[in-house]
């Protein structure tokens, strides 16, 4: 086995060891004799407060004597044309501190090459009609290409829980679909959101906006908040399904106005099983799903609502 690599998060932390190839990876699970559980937390590096809080997560689940595995790889499959592949932001330094510092084992950050080895698979996962509504509409075979990643991830690091952010609520979805028709034996958690402070969800493609365009990117998580607290006076029970997609729209189409304008892809009320359009006399759980594009930059959010007698 070649030489593994570690990482010191900050002096006291615990370490943190990278691996790049699956030999190496598969030699380090044998060597973790445990009677404890296996975590990963999936991502595309460029690790924040969101991954953290994920990671943070997978130890609490797994305990002290569990392993925590957090994967580390910029997937071709889900860039459609046109999309940040080339600019999406590569900082595996950074991010083993932040792996290291939540609570990881082991950061499993592998070149393509590696993940695909006889180049793009000719064998895909597909998401069905489910993965073609909303995200899937606006970037044409994406959720195949998250799909299947997963499911080699899955594989490769076989894990008894995976983690994964309600932010990517569609993704969230769609993998736990997979997982329940094909039978993966994985427990998929979906953990809340985290937002900055002022509420805009953090993202790693954050760091793309300029302040302007921060300002006006404010307006997609104002807008759920505004959905979210639609008829709030009457309770869960008193929700009206119309006042809360009115609420939400009045502050998108104010934001079209400002410079720079938020582009509206969509808002959407759904339900969170099959991601289809809830009915105006909807009952039960529902996500307010919104996305849209502040200059050249494509954010996506939402919020979980109740609808009816808990």
């Amino acid at each position: 086995m070649s030489p593994k690599l570690w990482r010191k998060a900050v002096p006291g932390e615990p370490d943190v060891e990278l691996f790049t190839t699956r030999a190496d990876f598969d030699a380090a699970l044998a060597q973790f004799a445990t009677p404890g559980r296996v975590a990963v937390v999936m991502t595309m590096g460029a690790l924040h407060e969101g991954h953290a809080s994920l990671i943070r997560a997978a130890r609490a689940r797994v305990g002290a004597k569990g392993i925590v595995t957090v994967t580390v790889f910029v997937n071709p499959l889900q860039f459609g044309a046109g999309e940040d592949l080339d600019r999406y932001p590569r900082t595996l330094d950074a991010d083993l501190e932040v792996a290291a510092a939540a609570g990881a084992d082991i950061v499993f950050a592998p070149p393509v090459e590696e993940v695909y080895g006889g180049g793009e698979p000719r064998v895909r996962m597909t998401a069905g009609a489910m993965g073609e509504r909303y995200e899937g509409a606006s970037r044409p075979g994406h959720f195949d290409g998250v799909l299947t990643v997963v499911a080699k991830l899955l594989h490769l690091t076989r894990p008894d829980v995976a983690f994964f952010g309600e932010k990517d609520a569609q993704q969230l979805a769609v993998i736990r679909r997979m997982v329940l028709d094909l039978d993966f034996p994985v427990e998929i958690v979906g953990a809340p959101t985290v937002r900055e402070i002022d509420g805009l969800a953090l993202s790693s493609r954050n760091r793309y906006l300029s302040a302007q365009e921060r300002t006006t990117a404010l307006a997609l998580s104002r807008a759920l908040f505004a959905g979210r607290d639609a008829g709030r006076d009457a309770g869960d029970a008193g929700r009206d399904v119309a006042a809360v997609r009115s609420a939400a729209r009045a502050v998108l189409d104010e934001a079209a106005s400002l410079q720079p304008p938020l582009d509206l892809d969509y808002l959407a009320l759904v339900d969170p099983s099959d991601f289809t359009e809830v009915p105006d006399d909807h009952t039960g759980e529902a996500v307010l799903a919104v996305a849209a594009k502040v200059g050249s930059t494509r954010l996506i959010d939402n919020v979980r609502l109740w609808f009816g007698a808990v």
